[in-house]
């Protein structure tokens, strides 16, 4: 976290988000887990530090299609996640940062073949992880 004025508020918060680093997650559910620990911390206080969390670079927010809801990730170890895509799994939600060289090839061939440029700071592609898989696979053995 970038040096900024300590609160006991933003101490909550900012565990939320160390815990939960690999998924995106939603206000709300900040909100509700702070409500859930007893922590004291209001909505407005909540919203108005992610804010400054985005505006810091420590989280980064985005809209999906046909969601209502802005979502957020932590982002303090990707100090550039608007620079690569991403890729969440569908049945945990866990988010993937997507550096490797082939991600920024295959972006480049997107534009050259079909003319279409990429915004990778919106770029979300959907899919499974080992794990879910894993654990689909036991449950269908059993």
């Amino acid at each position: 976290m970038r040096n900024s004025y300590k609160t006991k508020a933003r101490e909550y918060i900012i565990q939320y988000l160390k815990e939960h680093s690999d998924r995106r997650f939603t206000a709300r559910e900040v909100y509700n887990y702070l409500k859930l620990e007893d922590s004291g911390v209001n909505r407005t206080t909540v919203y108005r530090n992610l804010d400054r969390l985005c505006e810091n670079g420590d989280l980064v927010r985005y809209k999906e299609p046909n969601q209502d809801a802005w979502y957020y990730q932590y982002s303090e170890s990707h100090q550039h996640c608007d620079e690569h895509m991403h890729a969440q799994c569908s049945e945990c939600g866990r988010i993937f940062h997507l550096e490797n060289p082939f991600v920024h090839d295959f972006a480049e061939k997107l534009e050259r073949e079909y003319g279409l440029n990429i915004d990778s700071s919106k770029t979300m592609i959907i899919g499974k992880c080992d794990e879910c898989k894993a654990e689909e696979n036991h449950s269908d053995n059993s």
